[in-house]
């Protein structure tokens, strides 16, 4: 029977691809003694094309090996540019199946994998976008009709950075609003999007802001504050559209509101830019969803250009990855709220992680109006997110599987389901 228990190959790779508000691509990894570990990967155009090609290297070897396996599809992309990319979105999703996979064959979760749990409940922020439902984005931020909207419309694509024309600005009582239904459904933090219309500058491609457009992204969150801030944490996002100068500004008018964080502010490969921001208002700035592996935070850390690290399990590189930036991050004293857009699959990953480092401060929540959210895995309490916590599951590995019949009703034409 030991012999037996030491023997384990992985066989096969396989990939679904979920409409949700973004694509949600799965990773089941298959062994030949029947044991199977899930994970998701962060979208990206080609996404299972690229993980079909990385699957000839898995094939016949021990899954156990995460670390070594990370290393081998690590150095096979090489030559494809591997020190950043869409090719981690496909190897964190991988890297987090090979997690479930020993997780199930110790038989313990994956927070023992990790080293065990700081907390039992996770804290999960709601992302609140502009005050209205996110639509559903395809891989290259192009809106369109998911299977699950209603169809009485008509439905015209968009591209979500495109010029904003003929919309109706945000207004503070839609910000309003949306705040307190989140706080009612018992979430204690909150995050809200600045760049909408009624707030960009008079220029869509200069990254400059004109005053109105300033007073205009205060206002919006000052109906959220004056709403729920008395007993809520609020956030705000930038999506990395601005220069320094002028989002000093903005944080500056925000500083009354006593922010959690205001996120990605410039962009996040310029160093130099984020520690402008960060040294010169009272605001803690948060980045790191858009960067990759370790090398990617490890000077913005050092330097403390940033207040708080917000990688992304799904493309960062995968929970050692993660793992080891949170340990850095921690050296520096800066706390973790991990971006997460995920479906329950990554998001259940997440919570793993987040319930295993010290320096946690929240977890993402990005898809409140997908009605199918809660039904698409089987194996613990519904609904998952419940006043605003996580509770882990304390089963093997996940400790979760997927419902292969609402993933199927709501797949993605033209990809594979697990074929």
């Amino acid at each position: 029977m030991e012999g037996a228990r030491n023997q384990l190959k992985l066989t096969r790779l396989k990939t679904a691809v979920v409409e949700g508000n973004f694509d949600w691509t799965f990773v089941r990894l298959e062994t030949d003694e029947g044991l199977q570990g899930l994970g998701e990967c962060f979208f990206a155009p080609g996404l299972t094309s690229i993980l079909r090609s990385l699957e000839p290297l898995l094939i016949g070897e021990d899954p156990r090996d995460v670390h070594r396996l990370f290393r081998k599809l690590q150095l096979a992309t090489s030559g494809a540019g591997s020190i950043a990319g869409i090719i981690y979105n496909a190897i964190s999703g991988i890297e987090a199946a090979l997690w479930d996979l020993l997780g199930q064959w110790l038989e313990v979760p994956i927070y023992r994998l990790l080293g065990g749990k700081f907390r039992d409940r996770v804290r999960v922020y709601a992302d609140c976008h502009g005050g209205e439902a996110l639509e559903s984005l395809d891989e290259v931020l192009r809106s369109r009709r998911a299977s699950w909207e209603a169809k009485a419309a008509a439905h015209t694509a968009r591209d979500y950075y495109g010029e904003v024309t003929g919309e109706l600005p945000s207004s503070p009582e839609d910000y309003r609003r949306q705040a307190l239904k989140r706080r009612a459904e018992g979430y204690t933090a909150l995050k809200f999007d600045l760049d909408v219309p009624g707030t960009q500058g008079s220029d869509p491609h200069n990254r400059v802001l004109t005053n109105r457009s300033i007073d205009h992204m205060v206002s919006l969150i000052g109906a959220v504050y004056d709403a729920v801030g008395k007993d809520t944490d609020i956030a705000v996002d930038c999506h990395w559209r601005y220069n320094a100068a002028d989002v000093i500004k903005v944080a500056r008018e925000l500083e009354p509101f006593r922010l959690l964080w205001l996120e990605d502010p410039v962009p996040p490969s310029n160093t130099a830019a984020l520690k402008e921001v960060s040294s010169k208002v009272r605001v803690p700035i948060a980045t790191g969803e858009n960067l990759f592996l370790f090398e990617g935070f490890q000077e913005i850390i050092a330097e403390h250009a940033l207040s708080v690290v917000t990688p992304d399990l799904q493309k960062v590189g995968g929970l050692a990855v993660a793992h080891t930036i949170a340990q850095f991050a921690d050296v520096h004293t800066m706390p973790v709220a991990l971006h997460n857009i995920s479906s329950p699959v990554g998001t259940l990953a997440s919570a793993h992680f987040c319930a295993a480092i010290p320096n946690f401060l929240a977890l993402e929540f990005h898809a409140s109006d997908v009605p199918f959210w809660n039904d698409l895995i089987e194996g613990m309490p519904k609904p998952i997110i419940q006043n605003g916590f996580i509770s882990l599951p304390e089963k093997p590995g996940l400790g979760i599987t997927l419902n292969e019949d609402v993933a199927r009703r709501y797949a993605r034409k033209g990809e594979p389901f697990f074929a």
